[in-house]
């Protein structure tokens, strides 16, 4: 091949195709009035791990905007996710 072809197969960039990965999967938290803030951050926790911030950041936007995207990954991994939420009766929506 000639020196500029190859040059361009380099410079290409890489980019993962997430369409078939199985990464395209979204866990979505509805609002309700049936709980409180601080059960809502407690189950944020332990659904996704993430700092008492970042549960009450997700649980404002809940409140204010009447939904909030929790979480994207694997369709096994959103489904256990929103079964975490779900044990407490909170809505949730897993979806594509």
């Amino acid at each position: 091949m000639p020196p500029a072809i190859l040059e361009r197969k380099a410079h290409k960039k890489q980019t993962a195709d997430t369409s078939q990965s199985g990464f395209e999967w979204k866990t979505i938290l509805l609002n309700c009035s049936c709980h409180s803030f601080d059960e809502v951050e407690r189950q944020l926790i332990k659904a996704i791990r993430c700092s008492l911030a970042r549960a009450r950041q997700i649980s404002w936007e809940v409140h204010s905007r009447g939904s909030a995207l929790v979480f994207t990954g694997p369709q096994e991994r959103c489904e256990a996710v929103a079964g975490v939420l779900e044990d407490i009766g909170l809505l949730v929506k897993v979806s594509q």
